[in-house]
């Protein structure tokens, strides 16, 4: 394979950049007939049979025959007395700092108390249950625990379970296990896939039903997760991952390469994408790309992820540029270019921007402090990152005083009358007769 079908360098506007765009966006997550009839049958299953169906599945699926499905919390609190001490502090101190971000996120109920004595206010409640999927497979993710686990326990969620499915010796990853014992997590359910959300939505012997469930996982938890909604609340659907970096001819191509084979090496399906004013700084980019690649563990799924999906783009200017950006809406945003914090003013569709040469995606990944929880797949549009709001719920509270009930009654009739619904005027007529 050359370098341009790996990375084609494309001018933004083109038949070819514009077919290879559409591609990218067309990337995320489709659901067929088949993969939502299999997973209907796996929720309907658990739902039925319960732990018998969680350990029946984990064998099917996972080659694995589990012995019991909640981890002992001695197991939990072996792994973090088997980590070194080096990572542990540093687990502890990213918890620190992604918990010290969160805090800043808190708001308050309030209240406000009218003249009339009417009083109006919203209260804000956290969730009471919540279930975090950790993914298995060719990583370990302790980083998506705490991503996950701090902003609940910022939003004081009473109960936190933790989902993750067994690795190939039947056992949970003892990095995730280390990184929930420092987080206080001691429900820890040795179960993945499609059966894990449906135990968590609506409860089996062992494991017990939640308010909401998030966390990312592969297409069968994603339709798991679309089809459990509404019984219970759910993060997003995740898709594949993506980057944009924007730059012009001043940046680094290594370091930019770099950053784009960060995200290319999650998955084959993942976008590692250059916005760019300069083609030779592109084409720079493009041969250190191909540099890269031939020493990277994970080539092979980076290599697919750049065929299928890596791109540069080349703009006439940086606001062209901008306007391609928030076009993709992208999960990950880095701008490395003059007037960097001027052009991050103007992003109004991202997941997370990272602005300046030492700020790379990496950095939030682990430990800048923002959850690295982001939409994908265009959704940034109209979604946000996890945030301690995606764990408390708004109430409402009215309390309307005599005198205000007489001044308004009349208009709120008029208004029900016109709906065609009858009781609710009664139930304002009522009062008025009444002089209560």
């Amino acid at each position: 394979m050359n370098d341009t079908e790996l990375f084609p360098v494309l001018k933004a506007g083109s038949r070819e950049a514009d077919g290879r765009l559409q591609k990218i966006k067309n990337r995320n997550l489709t659901f067929d007939e088949k993969l939502i009839s299999k997973v209907s049958e796996i929720i309907r299953t658990v739902r039925v049979e319960g732990d018998p169906a969680l350990k029946r599945f984990t064998k099917e699926f996972d080659g694995i025959t589990l012995n019991q499905i909640r981890v002992p919390i001695e197991e939990i609190e072996k792994a973090r007395a088997i980590l070194s001490d080096d990572i542990l502090s540093i687990l502890r101190e990213a918890v620190a700092r992604v918990r010290k971000f969160h805090e800043m996120q808190k708001q308050t109920s309030w209240h406000v108390q009218e003249e009339d004595g009417t009083l109006l206010g919203q209260r804000i409640i956290p969730v009471d249950k919540v279930a975090l999927y950790v993914p298995g497979g060719t990583a370990t993710y302790p980083s998506t625990v705490i991503m996950n686990a701090v902003p609940a326990q910022v939003a004081r969620v009473r109960d936190i379970i933790l989902l993750t499915p067994p690795n190939k010796d039947g056992n949970v990853n003892q990095i995730v296990l280390a990184t929930c014992s420092i987080l206080g997590i001691e429900n820890v359910f040795s179960i993945g896939g499609a059966q894990a959300i449906a135990a968590a939505a609506y409860g089996t012997g062992s494991v017990p039903k939640v308010d909401k469930i998030v966390g990312p996982g592969n297409i069968y938890v994603s339709a798991a997760k679309k089809l459990v909604y509404g019984d219970v609340d759910i993060d997003m659907i995740a898709g594949p991952s993506e980057v944009v970096v924007l730059a012009d001819g001043s940046a680094d191509p290594a370091e930019v390469a770099a950053d784009l084979l960060a995200q290319s090496e999650h998955d084959a399906n993942a976008a590692g994408i250059l916005v760019t004013t300069d083609s030779g700084f592109a084409r720079k980019v493009q041969r250190r790309i191909l540099k890269y690649l031939q020493s990277l563990p994970r080539s092979q799924i980076a290599s697919e992820s750049m065929r299928r999906n890596g791109t540069a783009f080349v703009v006439g200017d940086l606001h062209s540029g901008v306007d391609l950006v928030n076009q993709i809406a992208p999960e990950h945003l880095e701008i490395i270019a003059e007037g960097d914090l001027e052009l991050a003013g103007k992003i109004v569709n991202a997941g997370a921007i990272f602005v300046g040469r030492y700020s790379p995606e990496p950095v939030g990944d682990y430990f800048a402090g923002p959850s690295h929880v982001l939409p994908t797949g265009g959704t940034a549009r109209f979604s946000s990152v996890l945030n301690v709001d995606s764990f408390v719920k708004r109430s409402s509270i009215i309390r309307y005083s005599r005198d205000a009930f007489e001044r308004d009654s009349a208009k709120i009739r008029v208004l029900a009358e016109h709906e065609g619904l009858d009781a609710h005027a009664l139930s304002i007529k009522v009062r008025e007769k009444s002089g209560r």
